[in-house]
């Protein structure tokens, strides 16, 4: 058990990537109330049921959704990248926090990243293949 000790409190961190939204994430023992860049989670995340239970869902895979704070600063992409990048930075920090919760949430698929991201635009083209309407005549 490693974690970073902070004026007497041990800190477990994460960083989480999706598309372009980066999260850092610290888990903090506490009574499990989540802070997303200074705000509660649900205000952050517009009461979206699917963004909350997304963030959460590492935590309660191992049933410690009441045991840590989860206190993250996320910037870039929208609501969706952003609470998927919380979800691998939370499932990141348990990992650090024990390396015997590796394997549940490995199995529920939270510490896969998903590489997808947008693709580049190409000279010539309007988007990324989007071509120009053609004229014949």
């Amino acid at each position: 058990m490693q974690g970073i000790q902070q004026s007497g409190r041990v800190m477990y961190w994460g960083t989480g990537r999706r598309k372009s939204s980066v999260a850092r994430v610290r888990l903090v023992p506490g009574n499990g109330t989540v802070t997303i860049n200074g705000k509660s989670a649900e205000i952050y995340l517009q009461y979206n049921a699917g963004y909350l239970s997304a963030t959460k869902a590492p935590l309660e895979t191992l049933g410690l959704e009441n045991e840590y704070d989860v206190l993250v600063n996320v910037r870039g992409g929208g609501l969706t990248g952003q609470s998927e990048s919380i979800r691998l930075g939370v499932a990141r920090a348990l990992c650090e926090l024990d390396p015997e919760n590796r394997h549940p949430l490995k199995v529920e698929g939270f510490l896969t990243r998903d590489p997808r991201a947008k693709e580049r635009k190409k000279y010539g083209l309007r988007k990324a293949r989007k071509a120009p309407q053609y004229s014949k005549r």
